[in-house]
């Protein structure tokens, strides 16, 4: 009838939340900061849609889940 239900667990370990944070934030800062310097280098008539969309999402996916890293390093579970 009731079977014993197992503990929700993450797949990534405890201890690897601080060093996720770090690189994920580190690395979408980074391809931040290179999407700010195409943007200022570029001109209007050279600049791609599909290159700045493109850089745009991988750098909030990076940032996103880095901060979600971050939240969950200090004890913020959410």
């Amino acid at each position: 009838m009731a079977q014993s239900a197992k503990p929700i667990s993450s797949p990534v370990p405890d201890v690897w939340y601080p060093t996720l944070a770090f690189f994920m934030l580190v690395i979408g800062l980074v391809i931040t900061a290179s999407f700010f310097i195409y943007e200022a280098t570029s001109s209007r008539k050279n600049r791609s849609l599909a290159k700045e969309l493109i850089t745009g999402a991988v750098a909030s996916v990076f940032l996103g889940f880095g901060s979600l890293f971050l939240l969950l390093s200090s004890g913020i579970y959410v």
